[in-house]
């Protein structure tokens, strides 16, 4: 018979479980091992931890599944009696081996947890022999539990908000980063006044106060509601989504020449414009030596598209440098947008100034969304592997799990 320390270190418990005793349950074909907490640790509270008096014995005896020894499957078995808590009322008594309402021990949610940010979902619910909506449950828990251990809005200085969408029709999720520690600290489904109005309520009117730069895209509804909530912020409006408009405007001249040729019957000149596109959108130092080609054809045989393609990489330098020159070499742009007279870039020129304070701000301050869209590309991987979430919560817990810094190290592996 092993003794009561190994079974401990077997289990995954700690000296504040008692082993009584081990036995084959035939009828489930699973080990069963009987425990019990040690008297300092008996009575408290689910919830918190308080002691509090006892109520009754509750539903009785139940079981948690803990980790398998070997091929086995494996419960723990103890007596699950309610305590009245000042602040709860009648509650669950706390066990130290499984958080408040789990059906599984902590050293098996903490293996789950670990296992489905690393690996797929089938994998996950094959090797733990465990349905997927369990795992929504489990990781919801353990995210719970590194949130209420310490304050995630603590120290909130710089942060960028931003929408991804995760499921078809129009499904978004909003989130929110911290720029300094690079987690993501807050998410919610929707993209509205409403939701993002969410978060700065639980932030309070307090760390409100200490936010001083936000950065996001152009959407008006974040401009408004930062400028409501954070008064001491400032918003500073990605450089990228700047850049993806000065491409947008780019792609419209370009079809409008492509357009002009083919109702000019000059098919193998509208031919060439069609292939263009790549060498148009790449930055000049990733481009081929034969998208060189196609540049060198342009700047040759169609100026407007060409003037077009060098205003989007002026614009491009200028967002690059940064500082008191970027905001020189800005005004210098928008001054040639006005006289190039080709439309889309008019128009272009006409935006950038209706957003120009962010965006100056976002070149002052070095600050760009960057570290959110990271983020956000994360997530998109884990949408994939969490294929089956009915719900966007459990999708959220899972983002918060691997982006919010709350995954936990394999049990037995230390932190």
């Amino acid at each position: 018979m092993l003794g009561a320390n190994v079974w401990r270190r077997l289990l995954g418990v700690d000296q504040t479980t008692v082993v009584e005793s081990v036995e084959n349950d035939e009828e489930t074909d699973a080990v069963v091992v009987r425990v019990r907490p040690r008297r300092p640790t008996k009575r408290r509270c689910g919830r918190c931890g308080v002691r509090a008096a006892g109520y009754d014995r509750g539903e009785g005896r139940r079981r948690w599944r803990c980790l398998d020894l070997g091929e086995v499957m494996t419960f723990l078995e103890a007596d699950s009696p309610r305590v009245n808590c000042p602040t709860h009322g009648p509650t669950v008594a706390q066990v130290p081996w499984a958080r408040h309402g789990a059906g599984h021990t902590r050293s098996f949610d903490d293996q789950v947890a670990w296992l489905v940010t690393h690996t797929s979902k089938s994998a996950v619910c094959e090797l733990m022999r465990i349905a997927w909506r369990s795992v929504g449950a489990i990781i919801t828990r353990v995210v719970a539990d590194g949130r209420a251990a310490k304050d995630p809005f603590e120290g909130l200085v710089r942060i960028g908000l931003d929408e991804m969408s995760y499921k078809r029709g129009h499904r978004y999720i909003l989130v929110a980063v911290d720029h300094d520690s690079g987690r993501l600290i807050w998410a919610a489904p929707g993209r509205d006044k409403k939701t993002l109005g969410e978060f700065f309520d639980l932030l309070g009117p307090e760390r409100c106060g200490t936010i001083r730069l936000v950065s996001a895209d152009a959407a008006e509804w974040i401009g408004t509601v930062v400028a409501e909530r954070c008064e001491n912020a400032t918003l500073c409006i990605d450089a990228f989504h700047v850049i993806g408009w000065a491409t947008e405007a780019l792609d419209k001249v370009r079809r409008d020449v492509w357009n002009e040729a083919r109702r000019a019957g000059m098919n193998e000149h509208a031919k060439e414009l069609k292939g263009c596109r790549y060498a148009l959108w790449k930055n000049p130092e990733d481009l081929t030596t034969r998208q060189r080609s196609k540049l060198a054809f342009i700047a040759k045989v169609n100026s407007p598209l060409y003037r077009a393609y060098l205003m989007k990489e002026q614009l491009r330098e200028a967002i690059r440098v940064k500082g008191v020159l970027s905001l020189t070499m800005l005004e210098a742009w928008l001054a040639w947008t006005q006289r190039s007279r080709i439309p889309a870039f008019v128009e272009l020129g006409r935006k950038i100034r209706k957003n120009l304070p962010g965006i100056e701000a976002a070149m002052l301050n070095k600050l760009s969304n960057a570290i959110v869209e990271s983020t956000n590309t994360k997530l998109r991987v884990l949408t994939r592997m969490a294929y089956g979430f009915a719900s966007p919560d459990a999708l959220i817990a899972l983002a918060l799990l691997d982006r919010g810094g709350y995954c936990p190290p394999l049990p037995g592996r230390g932190g």
